[in-house]
């Protein structure tokens, strides 16, 4: 539920990707906290101090986690998992992955910083009611209605996500009757633009959650979300998830994953 704005949330975003520089990182940290305290802060009530972590430096205990890596591979590798190792709640960005479709990053960090203030334990829900025994919960997830690229914004030279306003999850509200994202782009509750969607769950179906798309069928395969995402870990029970390995060991592990993919190039280059 939405904190106090007067006592901001802790959260430090971590360099542990081989693709990004902190240099590459530290400006769009400055971006997102000017998005948190201006943008985000004033319709959502919540608040959080990003603190940048450069590669190979410990976060402070009792922070939030959000996390860049390379993929959800190597997530695993390093030992990050679903929560901190102190319990905390904790996000990851897969930096390599959207370097190699040519996504924007810094619109995945945007995307997945107001998703995890907005609902961190990834259990939040609203209920449509159809009738009395009837209806569909829809995931509280503030930015995959308007994910895409090309729906963002700029704060500076930082590309940031869109996201939807509190309006959106009213399915009372009439299409046009107010504003139900930052950037007017969505015209009624509920609405998905081109790229989107959204998590629902049929309570009388038995089927679990699915993802309700802006296009008749799946735009990527992307929208199934990768293994440590949101996504994957909404449908994931509690009791499953794993706290990640303390950062001493996560550094000692990033060094040895360099290592061995430092081998693999030099193999093939020598092949």
């Amino acid at each position: 539920m939405p904190q106090n704005a007067q006592t901001p949330i802790q959260i430090s975003i971590i360099n542990a990707s081989t693709v990004l520089q902190d240099s590459d990182i530290a400006p769009v940290v400055d971006a997102l906290q000017q998005q948190v305290t201006n943008d985000f802060l004033p319709p959502w009530g919540v608040n959080a101090e990003l603190s940048f972590i450069p590669s190979g430096t410990p976060p402070p205990p009792g922070t939030w986690w959000l996390s860049i890596l390379d993929d959800s591979d190597q997530a695993g590798a390093l030992g990050y998992h679903d929560l901190t190792p102190d319990g905390l709640p904790m996000g990851k960005v897969f930096a390599g992955t959207d370097l190699k479709l040519g996504s924007s990053w810094s619109v995945t960090t945007s995307h997945e910083l107001l998703e995890m203030l907005a609902d961190p334990n990834i259990n939040l829900t609203v209920l449509v009611q159809s009738d009395q025994t009837a209806g569909t919960l829809y995931a509280y997830e503030v930015c995959d209605a308007c994910e895409a690229d090309n729906l963002g914004y700029k704060i500076g030279d930082v590309l940031v996500s869109d996201f939807v306003l509190p309006a959106w999850f009213e399915s009372f509200r009439a299409p046009n009757s107010t504003q139900f994202d930052r950037q007017g782009q969505i015209t009624a509750p509920l609405g998905l633009l081109p790229g989107g969607y959204i998590g629902a769950f049929d309570i009388s179906a038995g089927s679990g959650w699915h993802q309700v798309t802006a296009e008749k069928t799946p735009s990527t395969i992307l929208i199934r979300g990768n293994v440590g995402s949101r996504r994957e870990r909404r449908g994931v029970p509690r009791h499953q998830w794993l706290k990640s390995l303390p950062h001493k060991q996560i550094t000692s592990n990033l060094t040895k994953y360099r290592e061995r993919i430092h081998a693999v190039t030099a193999k093939r280059k020598a092949a």
